[in-house]
């Protein structure tokens, strides 16, 4: 079972850091590059910004196919060139970093192969990939070269989900449970959701309680069990083929804790904001997932005769809220993405796992992949997953 005792030795980078660092070595100037494509997933969420006033780093060069979009972010940068092909760029610069911006997944892995064969580092904006073939690809290429795979799951890196995680192995809420997760929903409710917001949670879910034993989901599409042929790309998000705008799935953890995920359209106000519940022997406590998340504390939700809602406390963990909004004198997805990055460099000089390693966020995609192969065959699906191609493309 999930109880105090197994979580402390489960342990984590994160309680050893308790937060993250302020600064990593840096005994050289590191030669970093970043490759976009306006018009295919542009930068992410602002990947451009990612090494800007970032000690011991220099830009020297950006790629980007669309010339407006290269020059924008060429200055935004700070780069001191651009190419219009990225091959050509890892080629003449021989970078050691290179953050890969797209939102759209599907050029990820060509983009990381080839940066990896550079020999450089990656930073990713997530999804990771498109399927798990091409994760795989990635990882052991990256294995054999001895270089460090970032992802941005933001949310991971945050201070209080840090401290949340080590004051869950010490008992904050009692023997941990269950944690009910729920996507955004809204007009991207189902598949889409589970795709694009779903893996942070996900993320998430196997921080606080291990790895998947095995799935079980169920599908609805307008009311109905879809078929195959209903599997289409998102036009405002192609990161694969997806289906369904009804989505219930349970995961079976190896700690014993059940994890659910939900996303339906209709439910976005009803199920509350993005993130999860973690319910626990002693306590819940709610996490509202985004780049600045929020947490809950459900101390003692039996108490009479209060309701369970005056009973919610914001919990910090000890942390400065300023702390959560920004650091570096950046905010919002900039602050974010520089814990991600920072703990990304250390881990390159430690020749450690980032705490958002691309081995992680392939884990992520293979959570929602799985949902779909249980949802679309009726069947519970054993992890880890034997196939790695695309659950929703036939062959």
């Amino acid at each position: 079972m999930h109880n105090r005792r197994t979580l402390l030795r489960r342990g984590s980078a994160a309680a050893a850091l308790s937060i993250l660092p302020s600064s990593f070595a840096a005994d050289a100037v590191r030669k970093a590059a970043i490759i976009g494509h306006t018009g295919a997933g542009d930068y992410g969420h602002g990947i451009q910004r990612l090494f800007v006033n970032l000690p011991g780093i220099h830009v020297v060069a950006i790629a980007d196919p669309d010339a407006t979009g290269r020059a924008a972010a060429k200055k935004i940068a700070g780069a001191a060139r651009d190419y219009a092909d990225y091959r050509e760029m890892l080629e003449k610069e021989k970078p050691e970093l290179v953050a890969i911006g797209p939102r759209w997944s599907g050029e990820h892995h060509a983009m990381s192969m080839a940066a990896l064969n550079a020999g450089a580092h990656l930073y990713l904006e997530k999804p990771f990939t498109r399927t798990l073939a091409e994760a795989d690809d990635i990882l052991v290429l990256a294995k054999k070269k001895g270089l460090r795979v970032a992802v941005a799951h933001v949310t991971r890196c945050a201070p209080t989900v840090l401290r949340l995680e080590k004051a869950l192995r010490e008992g904050l809420i009692g023997e941990v449970l269950e944690i009910n997760t729920v996507g955004k929903m809204g007009s991207r409710a189902g598949g889409q959701d589970m795709m694009v917001l779903g893996l942070h949670v996900f993320d998430l879910a196997r921080l606080f309680a291990g790895e998947v034993q095995w799935c079980q989901a169920r599908i609805r599409h307008q009311g109905k069990a879809p078929t195959l042929s209903l599997a289409t790309e998102s036009k405002s998000d192609p990161v694969g083929p997806v289906v369904g705008d009804d989505i219930f799935a349970m995961f079976a953890m190896d700690s014993g804790v059940n994890v659910t995920f939900r996303s339906r359209v209709g439910l976005e106000k009803p199920a509350g904001p993005f993130g999860m519940e973690i319910i626990g022997s002693k306590g819940i406590v709610r996490l509202n997932s985004g780049f600045e998340p929020t947490i809950s504390l459900l101390a003692s939700p039996n108490r009479e005769p209060t309701t369970r809602t005056e009973n919610w406390v914001t919990w910090t963990g000890g942390v400065d809220p300023a702390d959560e909004a920004s650091l570096d004198g950046l905010t919002g997805y900039d602050a974010a993405h520089r814990r991600v990055a920072r703990d990304w460099l250390q881990a390159i000089d430690e020749k450690r796992e980032p705490l958002s390693s691309g081995e992680r966020a392939m884990k992520c995609i293979e959570m929602a992949h799985g949902v779909f192969q249980a949802g679309l065959d009726g069947t519970r699906v054993d992890f880890p997953l034997k196939r790695r191609t695309h659950p929703l493309i036939a062959g």
